[in-house]
């Protein structure tokens, strides 16, 4: 570890005299670029830089404790080096967890898509409830919501909702999101009080930059239609929504929230580059872990990752193994405790299969 450690430090110095050089300060680009690489090592340069001054100062202290000291001289020693060790030993921590492969991904925006399963009209019910936890808990981290297409049920549920989520580390936290969500409550539907199992889906999709990817015009065919559902008479009497295919995958993104042509266009677009960004990352990883099967907890989608328990108050997430009793607040987006959880035991199977 402290090899590497090591390696990184030495780069570090060396983009610190690239950066002042005069010919890499008349290019933008380059510039830009060494500049963002010296921002991503900056951090693990400067806690690496911390472990070694408090090695030296642990190294002075055991100098000192074998001179001829009085016995309150080496309390007093004793308890520096109790602190300071305690202070190596949580720099260790964080040094490893730095050297942890960081997900392109995390600081990206995103798209997420949910979708009504199994359970009829309880499970459009459920998928608004997770529409709204999502949004709220985005309203706690400063983050932007911008729906960009939806289907409404009879009662008030999404059958699909598909919204953009704009913010730092908005993918590093809701990937986790990723697949089957399973309720069981009683639907205010049900006459008789029984308890109902439905399910819902989730997919968070890193939006794409038109540079991540090569679509070419004649790969997309675009149809233009009226659209359906709540938005105001002049929603449904032009034809302002709009349908992308992109024709080599099949793969089909729609937009009919906006009143404008062109907006929607441009929003189903999006959804388009995420979807077939998405499937890229999935055929790199597929082929990854088929040559080396070492990569443990991406977060990929799973059949029933949580279930939301309403009489008694409680979720699992079944990836952990772990219970929580605070149902109405993590539905109230109060989500933090849940996805550390997550985060930690990700970290810690990373941690373990490099170390092994």
């Amino acid at each position: 570890m402290f090899d590497k450690l090591g390696l990184i430090e030495k780069r570090y110095e060396e983009l610190e005299q690239m950066i002042a050089q005069p010919e890499i300060a008349t290019d933008p680009k380059q510039l830009q670029q060494l500049l963002q690489e010296r921002a991503n090592l900056k951090d693990i340069v400067t806690q690496y830089q911390q472990y070694k001054t408090i090695s030296r100062e642990l190294a002075d202290l055991e100098a000192l404790l074998n001179d001829d000291l009085q016995p309150e001289m080496i309390a007093l020693v004793k308890e520096e080096r109790n602190k300071l060790e305690q202070h190596r030993d949580d720099l260790i921590d964080k040094l490893k967890l730095s050297l942890l492969p960081k997900n392109p991904n995390d600081d990206k925006d995103i798209i997420v898509e949910i979708r009504a399963g199994a359970g009829g009209e309880e499970a459009s019910l459920f998928a608004a409830d997770l529409f709204r936890m999502y949004s709220h808990y985005a309203q706690r981290k400063g983050w932007q919501i911008n729906i960009m297409n939806s289907s409404q049920s009879d009662i008030g549920g999404f059958k699909e909702v598909v919204f953009e989520v704009k913010g730092k580390g908005a993918f590093s936290k809701l990937k986790y999101e990723r697949g089957v969500h399973r309720v069981q409550r009683v639907p205010i539907t049900e006459a008789s009080g029984r308890i109902h199992t439905s399910t819902t889906t989730v997919a968070v999709l890193p939006e794409a930059k038109e540079i991540e990817l090569n679509i070419k015009p004649d790969e997309l065919r675009v149809d233009l239609f009226r659209s359906s559902g709540a938005g105001g008479q002049n929603v449904n009497k032009l034809t302002t929504a709009v349908r992308i295919t992109h024709i080599p995958t099949g793969i089909t993104a729609t937009c009919q929230d906006e009143r404008s042509q062109l907006k929607n266009k441009m929003k189903a677009m999006a959804v388009l580059r995420a979807r077939l960004f998405d499937l890229e990352q999935h055929k790199q990883a597929e082929t990854i872990e088929r040559e080396r099967r070492t990569q443990v907890g991406t977060g990929d989608r799973a059949e029933k990752i949580r279930t939301y328990n309403f009489p008694q108050d409680r979720i699992t997430d079944h990836r952990i193994n772990t219970v929580f009793h605070n149902l109405t607040e993590i539905l109230n987006g109060e989500l933090d405790g849940l996805l550390e959880a997550l985060s930690t035991t990700e970290q810690s199977q990373q941690l373990e299969a490099i170390l092994s």
